[in-house]
């Protein structure tokens, strides 16, 4: 996506790419309101979802279940805009809904896009769309890796990148927190086989750049489904409902 300037340069107009705000937000439910009536927890599911409908029009907004990968988060909403605000307004309204009264949010990454120093298939946004999992983790650098020379840091990510290229099936979304959150980057990773990107991070652990990482946890294993799906695993109504009885 391009914004286009106002200007006009050699008979061209100009165009400014528009960098986006990325918001990875985790949340766990206090598990009493399982014990809630049905309708109660109905009517709570629906609140949710008609927040996040208004906002997903025109802006990206995918949900996750981690329903039996973690045990301190049960949802992740991925929100992207091209302004603070509309992510700090999506929040509000979330927050006005009867399940996240029922809420915490243990972990809350915020980030940015912007181009790669060291590859040119960095992108502008973030687009998720495909993959069965998604694999999401704050990533922090040590202060002597900022303290090479730029040639030498663009030598060593070759490596990296290089490796990444021999998985095809695992698709790198990065973003930058400079400034914006305690991580100075939010990698997820998509894919279909989990197998390879277990593969691939255990490979990158021998690269010349993994010994300039500080922190890279905690690691979070997503499961791509729709918002309605992901909800009704947080109490198994709706899975019960359309389950096919046993023989």
């Amino acid at each position: 996506m391009a914004r286009r300037a106002a200007g006009v340069h050699a008979g061209h107009r100009l165009t400014v790419p528009v960098r986006h705000f990325v918001k990875y937000t985790f949340l766990r439910v206090d598990p009493a309101w399982r014990r809630l009536h049905d309708e109660q927890r109905a009517a709570d599911k629906r609140e949710l979802i008609a927040a996040c409908e208004d906002f997903a029009e025109g802006h990206l907004l995918r949900a996750f279940s981690l329903v039996g990968t973690r045990g301190d988060a049960d949802l992740m909403l991925l929100s992207q805009a091209e302004n603070l605000e509309r992510i700090h307004e999506l929040h509000v309204v979330l927050a006005q809904s009867g399940l996240m009264k029922w809420c915490t949010t243990p972990y809350s990454l915020l980030a940015m896009t912007k181009p790669s120093e060291y590859s040119e298939e960095s992108r502008l946004e973030v687009r998720p769309a495909h993959g069965r999992y998604l694999f999401v983790y704050p990533f922090v650098k040590t202060r002597a890796w900022y303290a090479l020379p730029a040639s030498e840091r663009w030598r060593i990510m070759q490596e990296h990148i290089k490796l990444g290229r021999e998985y095809p099936s695992v698709e790198l979304n990065t973003s930058y927190s400079f400034g914006l959150d305690d991580q100075e980057f939010v990698v997820a990773f998509e894919t279909d086989d989990p197998a390879d990107f277990l593969d691939l991070v255990q490979r990158l652990r021998s690269t010349e750049s993994s010994a300039y990482t500080l922190r890279d946890t905690p690691t979070f294993t997503c499961i791509s489904c729709s918002l309605r799906r992901a909800l009704a695993a947080l109490d198994g109504a709706a899975l019960m409902q359309t389950a096919t009885p046993a023989p």
